[in-house]
């Protein structure tokens, strides 16, 4: 491209007659004074003496221009909202967490229960006992592998009792549940097992069962009390303080788990 007369651009004249229309509807008429333009290079050229206000124009679109990214004060908002949900979240996952392993520890029991009544239904309508056993994984150690190989019903899910290997002896091994040894199946509302509890005595309405302060023996669920398995196979939970008494017949003793 050429400049030609005036400083202008070497531009067909039909071309210039519309950049100077344009430069005029620009300006708010329809038609105005001609746009001189000045040659910069081989592709390029700019008006000279343009009105200011079609300069000002261009710099106020260059101005209203969007900007990427956040401000501080949205970020701050989002860091807000995000700490918010955050904590609503995990308020509630720890809440509800030791109900749902207290309803785990419930089925446990429940299932163990199938074993043992195959047990009873074997041997003349008794529970497995053991003459001088002194924790529950002695006197249940019968029922692993004949009877169930899932070792895995013998740990409570809300204590912090290790895995046991699956399809393997108990006896040695750490246990979660206590053992009433002696009963019967038709004792249907007396407890045959129960989580690990705070002595293997006797005890009455309103004593300690389970842990009241979280620390053990009798904290498979902190101080949130434990779980029952009655006689006749149903399982419930009860609080930390006997809500039934749970006295000591003869012939019965109360084995508690390994410590």
């Amino acid at each position: 491209m050429k400049s030609g007369p005036n400083g202008r651009c070497g531009l067909p004249a039909h071309f210039r007659s519309f950049a100077e229309r344009r430069a005029g509807v620009r300006r708010g008429t329809l038609w105005s004074a001609p746009v001189r333009w000045r040659f910069h290079s081989a592709m390029s050229c700019e008006p000279v003496g343009a009105d200011p206000e079609i300069q000002s124009a261009s710099g106020l679109a260059h101005s209203k221009r969007p900007r990427g990214g956040f401000s501080f004060l949205e970020l701050l908002i989002v860091v807000a909202l995000v700490l918010v949900l955050t904590t609503l979240y995990w308020g509630t996952t720890s809440r509800s967490r030791p109900r749902k392993q207290l309803e785990s520890c419930r089925q446990n029991l429940e299932k163990l229960f199938i074993a043992l009544e195959i047990y009873a239904n074997d041997h003349a309508s008794k529970f497995p006992e053991l003459a001088g056993a002194r924790t529950s994984d002695e006197a249940l150690d019968v029922l692993v592998p004949r009877y169930t190989v899932d070792t895995s019903l013998f740990t409570c899910p809300g204590s912090q009792d290790p895995a046991l290997p699956g399809g393997e002896a108990l006896r040695g091994r750490k246990i979660s549940y206590a053992y009433y040894m002696g009963r019967r199946p038709a004792d249907a509302q007396s407890a045959l097992m129960s989580d690990c509890q705070v002595d293997t005595l006797s005890k009455t309405a309103g004593q300690n069962v389970f842990s009241i302060t979280g620390q053990p023996p009798g904290n498979n669920h902190d101080r949130d009390g434990g779980n029952f398995l009655f006689c006749d196979g149903h399982a419930q939970p009860g609080p930390p303080r006997a809500a039934f008494s749970l006295g000591l017949t003869q012939g019965i003793v109360l084995l508690n788990p390994k410590p």
